[in-house]
């Protein structure tokens, strides 16, 4: 191993010539050899002069680490001013983070981040990661105090969350090569037309309009109007350009916390968003919206934030300025069949298009039917059904085209196809392979023909509808006598998959363990598991309600989905008042959210009745975890003593389960109890009897946790420097665990420790990072908001008002492994 190299915290630099190829043909293979030479001089005297050493050299391009961050700036500075003059100039990427140091050099994600940040960048331009920003100390050196300029939120190649990157200086460079900041979804096919459509919705933003609804009936176009204005404008909201897709839902009160799930922020919406430049396109509003009144209030207190909508209908909020969406222009429907269907464009086609009244949806449609038919064909047997249709019906007349033309592709449709269509219906948000085989008996080739009849869609291993195609779909299902039996499927299938894996999210609560692709497949499959408990509700069937919010109460704790968990449990609970064991579950971790969302009182009452419920049902595991949920209330409303009476009953009742990975939890809490009521040694020696017995069972998560309790006991008595290496120590576990509730708690932890050593700028942006991280999880637990709140009473006695805003809103726009990386230099 190198012993010349910097570990534990490591600002990592890389640099790489622009136009290297470009600049050898140009000044000849001599010159640029020796323009080339002279570049690489520069970089390592200025490296070297600032403590930096050369990791890697690869052709044109270096890899240094330095010690420090504003040895690493300084060193940037220095030699992209010595280079400006010159032939060649070089983009360089700075990141500061904690990587592993092992015989073959640097290991892990701050490697590859500090070289995505370089390749983003441009010759002559410095650019560094927030980390790396953060830890510019005002008032040093010259090169130090160089200002930077906030380049927004960006993405990078195989970095999963946005970054906010900072350039060195103020020159004027080309937007970054990065990946834009957005989840707006990739169209499956191109986007014909709509030019001056595209340009009057965008005059609309362009001119301050802040709420701008596309209006019209299904299968206008709106969705892919929207989709398109919205990419436009990617590059003109720094925090980014994000699609929210409400077509499956039904509840308006679930409107807000979609909205948070989407940007991060599952508590907390607007001051989750609060200055930042940001455009939301709400797609399909008019299926909730009763919720539109909250947009208004939203906006105005949200100061740089655009709402773009797609809606059936007016939204009729204060605000709003309308876009009707018209049909296709007669040329661009034409070339909208052409390019679908492969086809040149002629006069029966222009016809069919014209009796199609040059509707998107409709268009397309037929054109997926010219593998079969000629345009003629097409056109002659939609012309008599628009006959038919048209007469007496008092409907809007694109309405009654697009009616006619579902219905003629779903005549043309075998038996069979027609069947799944119909039972495909049953799913929100869609379905995978699988469970379209389990619920609707489908086979992959029925499902292909349906893909390519434009009337089911493809895309992220997914099979979906689009909300006009399904609406048509479940009335079809709804006429049929299969309704209550794909129903009763569906129900099946996902309160099987919720119970499936439950132990698996369990096993990642309580041990840190591989929970986390479940935890994921649970969210994706949110909207089915929704509309499951809203069937088993309105069909009566309360019990197996009661089974599935119980089966899915660790999802909704761990993925931060406190308050609609909540609410479900506690409508799950009113339907059904039996003496069941489903029942004493969903008491149990109701009274868990409630605490988790900050109300002990409630938790306290619903603990009380689950733990008389477990005693009658003889169930001493439901016993053990409602004393734990009793003692953890009474403990939050000041009665220590008891709560120390009921967590040590649940743990001995634990202890004699052979529950040793809950005992160990019951363990950190009862030591809590006795840390809160003053009783320090008595704590210690709990927590680090826990410490012991968590690395013997391997449970890293315990482990992560107890640690932090330790630091937390070492920073109340005074013992700051025994605490920074616990700190650090459960920092790095939580980090690897991705535990990101956890990731808050320690966040604050470390802020709390930082402050008391006096770095009050740095705990600010913690503090600021971990509300954020806390807003996204859903945590609200009393102990941890104290420790918050006692920590923040610190900073502001310290730090005046504008640099406290300045450094919180820098926090706000770390990501949690620049924060952790933060946190953890910070503690050494």
């Amino acid at each position: 191993m190198r012993d010349d190299l910097p570990s534990s915290t490591v600002t990592f630099l890389f640099t790489d010539v622009e136009g290297s190829t470009r600049l050898l043909h140009s000044l000849g293979a001599e010159a640029y050899a020796a323009a080339l030479a002279e570049h690489r001089r520069v970089i390592r005297d200025a490296c070297a002069a600032e403590g930096g050493v050369e990791v890697d050299t690869q052709g044109d391009a270096f890899f240094f680490a330095f010690p420090t961050a504003p040895g690493a700036i300084a060193a940037a500075s220095a030699f992209t001013e010595a280079l400006a003059s010159g032939p060649i100039q070089v983009r360089v990427g700075l990141h500061t983070g904690t990587p592993l140091l092992t015989e073959e050099g640097y290991v892990g994600d701050d490697v590859h981040f500090a070289a995505r940040m370089a390749a983003s960048g441009h010759g002559g331009q410095v650019v560094l990661s927030s980390a790396t920003a953060v830890l510019i100390e005002p008032g040093g050196s010259e090169q130090q105090a160089l200002s930077l300029l906030d380049l927004g939120e960006h993405r990078l190649k195989d970095i999963a969350e946005a970054v906010s990157i900072y350039q060195l200086g103020g020159g004027r460079f080309p937007p970054l090569k990065t990946i834009s900041n957005t989840n707006l979804p990739h169209p499956a096919s191109s986007f014909v037309g709509r030019e001056r459509e595209l340009e009057e919705v965008l005059s609309r933003i362009e001119a301050g309009a802040r709420l701008v609804t596309l209006t019209g009936p299904g299968g206008t176009g709106k969705t892919r109007l929207a989709l398109e204005a919205a990419a436009s404008l990617v590059g003109e909201y720094k925090a980014g350009v994000f699609w929210v897709g409400l077509a499956s839902l039904r509840d308006p009160n679930l409107v807000t916390e979609t909205i948070s799930q989407t940007l991060g922020a599952k508590n907390g919406l607007a001051e989750h968003i609060g200055a930042r430049e940001l455009l939301l396109l709400l797609d399909n509003l008019e299926q909730v919206i009763e919720s539109a009144p909250e947009l208004p209030g939203l906006l105005s207190v949200c100061p740089n934030l655009t709402l773009l909508v797609t809606s059936r209908e007016l939204l009729r909020v204060q605000g709003e300025v309308e876009y009707p969406v018209p049909p296709l222009a007669a040329r661009e429907a034409l070339a909208l069949f052409c390019a679908r269907s492969r086809l040149d464009p002629d006069e029966t086609i222009g016809e069919l298009c014209r009796r199609l009244d040059n509707l998107p949806l409709a268009v397309e449609l037929a054109a997926a039917r010219t593998r079969a038919l000629t345009p003629g064909q097409i056109l002659e047997r939609l012309s008599s059904r628009f006959d038919l249709l048209t007469g007496g019906r008092d409907a809007d007349p694109r309405q009654v085209t697009l009616r006619a033309t579902i219905d003629w592709s779903y005549e043309l449709l075998f038996p069979a196809e027609q069947e799944l269509f119909a039972r495909l219906s049953v799913f929100s948000g869609g379905c995978t392979l699988e469970a379209a085989e389990e619920v609707c008996g489908a086979s992959l080739d029925t499902l292909q023909s349906l893909v390519e009849k434009s009337l089911l869609r493809f895309s992220d291993e997914r099979y979906w509808m689009l909300e006009t195609i399904r609406e048509y779909s479940l009335e079809r299902l709804e006429e049929s006598s299969e309704a209550e039996e794909m129903q009763r499927r569906h129900e099946e299938y996902f309160l099987k998959l919720a119970q499936e894996a439950e132990p698996h999210v369990e096993d990642e609560a309580l041990r840190g363990g591989s929970g986390g692709e479940w935890l994921d497949r649970l969210e994706r499959e949110l909207d089915n598991l929704r509309t499951a408990l809203d069937q088993l509700g309105a069909s009566g069937e309360t019990e197996r309600a009661l089974e599935l919010t119980g089966a899915l109460s660790y999802f909704w704790a761990s993925r931060g989905h406190v308050v609609e968990g909540l609410s479900r449990l506690e409508r799950a609970l009113r339907s059904d008042e039996r003496p069941t064991a489903a029942r004493a579950k969903a008491l149990i971790w109701a009274a868990e959210l409630a605490g988790l969302s900050g109300d002990p009182v409630t938790m306290e009452l619903l603990g009380e009745e689950a733990l008389a419920l477990c005693r009658k049902l003889g169930d001493p595991r439901g016993i053990a975890l409602s004393l734990h949920r009793v003692g953890y209330a009474v403990g939050e409303l000041g009665d220590w003593v008891r709560a120390q009476q009921l967590l040590a009953e649940s743990l001995r009742i634990f202890g004699g389960l052979g529950e040793d990975h809950y005992a160990l939890w019951l363990t950190r809490a009862l030591a809590w109890t006795y840390a809160e009521w003053g009783d320090l040694d008595r704590a210690r020696a709990l927590y680090e009897d826990g410490l012991d017995r968590a690395r013997a069972l391997g449970s890293r998560s315990a482990e992560a946790a107890l640690l932090g309790s330790l630091a937390w006991l070492a920073v109340t008595e005074g013992r700051l420097q025994h605490a920074l290496p616990l700190l650090q120590q459960s920092l790095g576990i939580k980090r690897e665990i991705g535990d990101r509730s956890e990731i808050a708690i320690g966040l604050c932890s470390a802020a709390r420790a930082i402050a008391a050593l006096g770095r009050v700028e740095t705990a600010a942006r913690l503090l600021s990072c971990f509300e954020a991280l806390a807003e996204e999880t859903g945590g609200g637990e009393g102990w941890v908001t104290r420790m918050k709140d006692e920590t923040l009473a610190t900073i502001r006695t310290r730090l005046d008002d504008p640099t406290f805003t300045e450094a919180w809103e820098q926090g706000r726009q770390l990501t949690v492994d620049e924060a952790v990386a933060l946190a953890i230099g910070e503690l050494e």
